[in-house]
């Protein structure tokens, strides 16, 4: 039986949280066994993800989710794409190193029951994505780094590789010689990626090889729960892409997802974090940051800072690259 004294304080609590406007909804125990809401309609799949090597992450993606499968294995079977792809120079095998000429990487995942996993400044595996879901599905840990993570991931199996390609490894050098050892802070084409599947439920996955030429130990913010991903199967989901550092500071990607949950729209919800940006750091003209978003309704929305993002969207069978809007006309 409930005292009076515990009886006067939670009803104290609850006005006051009505007063502020705020409602919580009441948690159940139905409500705490299954977190993995489906939509009482039909749903159709969909795929968001980061600039053009998000169009043949999109089609991996979609192999999976058009047969009924889960978003988490589309999203992390997608963003493996880019990640083994030694063309592309931001991202896993062919990613470009740190100044010292270790090639570095971060990758973060996050399911449909609010699980998550990430590693960063891994070295040595070429799919730091699948290592982030084992972190998530095999340990009570969200995050590995460096040498642990690098440990943690060959003893499930993962092979030790040398990830420094021929051409990454010829821009290293040209690097040296004309920047006299000066750490970088260009070349960050994350990929991030967001699916809805037939269920209705939403996974992300986001993963990079960080700043061409950083300091070395620099993280940035793909690995960052609530910064370069976040996802609320009750609400959406988002990552980033772009200069890590403005992301950190702001938990760009949570701040989106929270105003999706006070009714904005996934665009609307995009351009307030960008502008934030803007308004909080002085230093936004010299680097840019977008954003995507998707919603429980299946609705998107991408904006960055400055022209030229673009982003890959799969959705009612088709498959298309599109320009971003952008905050600096």
């Amino acid at each position: 039986m409930i005292s009076r004294r515990k009886f006067l304080i939670s009803s104290i609590t609850a006005s006051a949280a009505i007063a502020a406007g705020f409602v919580p909804t009441p948690i159940t125990n139905e409500t705490l066994s299954s977190r993995a809401i489906k939509l009482k309609d039909n749903t159709s799949p969909i795929v968001i993800s980061t600039w053009k090597h998000g169009i043949p992450s999109n089609e991996k993606a979609w192999q999976i989710l058009k047969k009924g499968g889960r978003a988490l294995d589309a999203v992390e079977t997608g963003v493996r794409v880019p990640e083994g792809d030694p063309k592309i120079t931001s991202v896993g095998y062919g990613g470009l190193p740190d100044r010292d000429g270790h090639v570095t990487l971060d990758a973060s995942i996050m399911d449909e029951f609010g699980n998550a996993g990430s590693v960063a400044c891994i070295e040595h595996i070429k799919h730091p994505v699948s290592v982030a879901r084992l972190v998530m599905e095999k340990t009570k840990n969200v995050m590995l780094v460096g040498e642990g993570a690098l440990q943690f991931a060959l003893e499930n199996g993962f092979k030790k590789e040398d990830l420094l390609t021929e051409k990454a490894k010829k821009e290293w050098e040209k690097y040296l010689k004309e920047n006299n050892y000066k750490p970088s802070y260009e070349n960050h084409d994350t990929i991030g990626m967001i699916a809805r599947d037939q269920s209705g439920n939403l996974s992300g996955a986001c993963t990079t090889s960080g700043l061409s030429f950083k300091l070395r130990g620099r993280v940035g913010d793909s690995p960052i729960i609530g910064a370069g991903l976040y996802v609320d199967n009750e609400v959406g989901g988002a990552t980033s892409t772009g200069m890590g550092e403005y992301v950190m500071r702001s938990l760009g990607s949570f701040l989106i997802v929270e105003l999706m949950r006070n009714g904005k729209s996934p665009q609307e919800a995009c351009e307030i974090a960008i502008k934030r940006i803007v308004q909080k750091q002085k230093m936004y003209k010299d680097t840019d940051v977008a954003y995507i978003a998707i919603n429980k309704q299946g609705e998107t929305g991408a904006y960055a800072i400055k022209k030229n993002f673009q982003y890959a969207l799969y959705k009612d069978g088709k498959n298309l690259l599109i320009d971003s809007d952008y905050l600096m006309k």
